[in-house]
């Protein structure tokens, strides 16, 4: 009887054991455009009677492990149709999928209706993506579709102004923001000045900009990461497109190397509106136009590795009166290897290039300056999909950085300027990471990892030294900050080290699922900024230097938590988001009174290290299906920097207590909506309200010699007017289009329909009746309507 009880025991044993051990195989490959064999980023790859999915990374590949047996996948993606495939998984399999952006049946797959669902269950969080095609559905000035234009409606994200460059994000400086095209540092983000960014939309796959809950591969930067990466070019056919606007057209060529398995694009923009100038006899010697180029090489070796070769290279051009010349722009390289080591380990081995140059010319005094940063980089990443609950990314980088803050030198013989090159910089920055995602129950997703970086400041350099190590002086007496003098100065030889950093940055992030439509979630992240613009502007400006930190300059350190609830309404035709976040910076740097930032070859005289802080709350409401869709987002927020006295006895700016820094926008609204009337007309309308940038105004006056001086009050306690305006746009595709190869759209927009007179900024001037200083207040833009002619072939 016992043994019988035994022998029973133990086949329930090992029945119970087989459940828990079920065999289990792994289903990888890549996820395609049907049309172009073009990889896609981020596709939703998921089997809804077991829950588990996972998602396409930034080269397309996917990994998922099953347990053995038939099984439902199903394949989405923002633009595409949804689709079921049915596999039986009897082995690990490699199965390579097409997705179509038109809804034509593909075989031996179910169609489904397409939907923009939040990813509930994934612990990312205070991240954005916008579709290309969405970007191109936005009305925006001149009618130049503009990448960077675009994420300012989205919540957090705000820009300096009209006509302003660059873009602040949560509060955050534009120069703590990682701007990356395929991988490569970009470090002016803009063509003419601010109006226009230097990403052509035809070359552009995919964005992503991350706000907060960052993961570990990311560094260098203490606010956000734009993500941008360029198509690889369409492997089966040729294929051409581009437009023709009012002040510029674009051109994109791409096609097979070698069908479906090598393809090339190669794109180029150009502005031609300084041509109009020509015309008129007083502006005929003046000159502002820019041009790009993109391109992009891939080649599948076999199965397992595939080679790219991307690059980009643009140029701004400002003449004046053939006495006043500026060149400014980036350059880019990166020579990338994919590599699958098996159906769970991928690889991507990258090789580097960036440089951002600045050039100025000045005949009528006979000299010009030129300056920029230029980097090399390696870096070398892993993916390992472990198991259907945990993933594993890991890496390390390295890279090289080459500072010239300016090289003045004559030009022409005869201008008796000597040659002068400013004191070069150097520096190396190395980092290792690890960042896993781990699926802890039905309900708890964990995303956790680990950055340590590490800073070197390298010669050749000569380094000042002070007293008492200040290299600013507090003036008790006129409680004023003045420019201390170096004690003793010491030469750095090449790559000598001249000071180090290095920090931990931990990330951490945590999805809790009420139920298939809701979830909570919360992040944390630490990131370092080695770099540091030198600028006296709330706007990235071509002029800006960057700096390394070094003995004075001290790496800025970026500490952010955030709280967010997730739904998707109506099974994902609606979807709501709602993030609160409160971060906080040391070592940000602040100027004293009177700063003078150009040319200066002892900048830690004239800054200050001092803190910020920023906290608020986002929302946003999107309809993601139907003919009329788009979003809602406001955010309400606060941004303030703070630089008190390093003894009792100093004062510190603004008396040590907390400012409004140049980024701080209360209330922060965007609406954007499109309209597909039939096939033959669409429209799009966006509207943007945010509080006015934080401002400086004088506050009283006084008459010395005869002259009237403005005082001025406390740093930023005044702002400019409140910023908004409405736009719009309506597409013209002819039906016959169809029918022929050659397709083309008109594109009608009309920028601040409504003609705001926005404030790009308020001067002060003396009246020449009443002598009082009074305010003018310069805008930019009123209405613009435009026009452009969109092709493909």
């Amino acid at each position: 009887m016992i043994t019988k009880k035994i022998g029973a025991f133990v086949i329930l044993f090992l029945i119970t054991l087989t459940s828990f051990s079920q065999e289990k195989f792994t289903l990888s490959g890549t996820i395609t455009d049907f049309k172009n064999n073009e990889t896609l980023i981020g596709v939703n790859i998921y089997v809804p009677v077991l829950k588990i999915g996972t998602r396409t990374n930034e080269y397309g590949f996917y990994s998922l492990t099953l347990p053995a047996g038939e099984h439902q996948i199903e394949l989405s993606y923002v633009g595409y149709t949804t689709v079921e495939h049915t596999i039986i998984l009897d082995k690990n399999i490699k199965n390579n999928f097409a997705l179509n952006g038109e809804g034509e049946e593909l075989q031996e797959v179910v169609i489904k209706e397409n939907k923009g669902k939040i990813n509930i269950k994934s612990p990312e969080m205070s991240v954005n993506k916008l579709s290309i095609a969405t970007i191109k559905k936005m009305p925006v000035v001149l009618g130049e579709v503009d990448v960077i234009k675009s994420i300012l409606l989205l919540p957090g994200v705000t820009n300096a102004g009209e006509g302003a460059s660059g873009f602040n994000v949560r509060g955050g400086g534009a120069d703590q923001n990682l701007i990356l095209l395929d991988e490569a540092n970009i470090f002016n983000s803009s063509h003419v000045f601010g109006f226009f960014s230097v990403f052509n939309p035809d070359a552009i796959k995919d964005l992503k900009l991350y706000k907060g809950g960052i993961p570990a591969r990311f560094g260098g930067r203490a606010s956000s990461v734009l993500e941008i990466f360029q198509k690889d070019g369409n492997s089966k056919e040729f294929h051409a497109n581009g437009g023709i606007g009012l002040i510029s057209s674009r051109l994109l060529l791409e096609g097979p190397i070698v069908k479906d398995k090598g393809s090339f694009l190669i794109g180029g923009r150009a502005s031609y509106a300084h041509l109009f100038l020509k015309l008129s006899e007083d502006q005929k010697n003046n000159s502002a136009y820019f041009y790009d180029l993109n391109a992009k090489f891939s080649y599948k070796l076999n199965g397992s590795n595939s080679l790219y070769l991307s690059g980009y290279f643009g140029r701004d051009v400002f003449s004046l009166n053939k006495s006043f010349t500026n060149i400014y722009g980036n350059s880019i390289l990166n020579l990338r290897w994919n590599h699958l080591f098996s159906e769970k380990l991928f690889s991507n081995l990258s090789l580097i290039y960036s440089d951002y140059y600045y050039g100025l010319e000045l005949d009528f005094v006979g000299f010009q300056w030129d300056s920029g940063i230029r980097n090399y980089n390696l870096k070398y990443d892993f993916k390992h999909y472990i198991s259907d609950k945990f993933k594993l990314n890991y890496g390390l980088n390295g890279i090289y950085y080459e500072f010239n803050p300016g090289t003045i030198k004559p030009s022409t013989s005869d201008s008796g300027i000597n040659p002068n090159q400013m004191d070069k910089k150097y520096a190396f920055e190395p980092s290792v990471y690890i960042d896993g995602e781990n699926q802890i129950s039905k309900r708890i997703t964990l995303g956790y990892g680990l950055r340590y970086s590490l800073f070197y400041r390298l010669g050749a350099s000569t380094i000042n030294y002070y007293e008492n190590n200040n290299p600013v002086v507090f003036n008790p007496d006129l409680q004023i900050y003045e420019k201390g003098t170096p004690t003793s100065t010491k030469y750095f030889s090449q790559n000598e080290i001249i000071q180090s950093y290095n920090n931990l940055e931990p990330r951490l992030s945590v999805s809790y699922q009420l139920n298939d439509d809701e979830s909570v979630k919360a992040s944390y992240n630490r990131m370092s900024q080695y770099l540091q613009l030198i600028s006296n502007t709330s706007s990235p400006t071509p002029l800006d230097v960057w700096m390394p930190s070094d003995n004075y300059i001290k790496p800025q350190i970026g500490d952010q938590v955030a709280l967010g609830y997730f739904r998707n309404i109506k099974n994902g035709a609606y979807s709501l988001e709602v993030e609160t976040y409160y971060k906080k910076t040391k070592n940000r740097l602040d100027y004293i009174d009177g700063a003078d930032l150009i040319a200066n070859e002892a900048i830690e005289q004239v800054i200050l290290n001092g803190h910020m802080r920023a906290y608020g709350m986002e929302l946003m409401i999107k309809k993601n299906e139907g003919r009329f869709n788009g979003w809602i987002s406001y955010t309400i927020s606060k941004s303030e920097q703070q630089t008190p006295g390093r003894t009792p006895e100093e004062t510190g700016i603004n008396n040590g207590q907390w400012y409004n820094s140049a980024y701080d926008k209360t209330h922060n609204l965007a609406v954007t909506s499109a309209y597909n009337l039939n096939d033959k007309w669409s429209f799009g309308a966006n509207f943007a309200l945010q509080t006015g940038q934080p401002v400086t105004y004088p506050n009283a006056q006084y008459e010395y010699l005869g002259i009237v001086v403005p005082s001025y009050g406390l740093r930023n306690e005044n702002r400019l007017p409140a910023y908004h305006h409405l736009d719009v746009s309506a597409t013209l595709t002819p039906r016959n289009n169809k029918d022929r190869k050659w397709k083309a759209e008109w594109v009608f927009s009309i920028y601040n329909l409504y003609n705001r007179s926005n404030a790009a900024s308020i001067n002060f001037r003396q009246n020449v009746d009443t002598g009082i200083n009074e305010a003018v207040r310069i805008s930019i833009f009123g209405v613009v309507p435009a026009v452009s002619y969109n092709f493909k072939f």
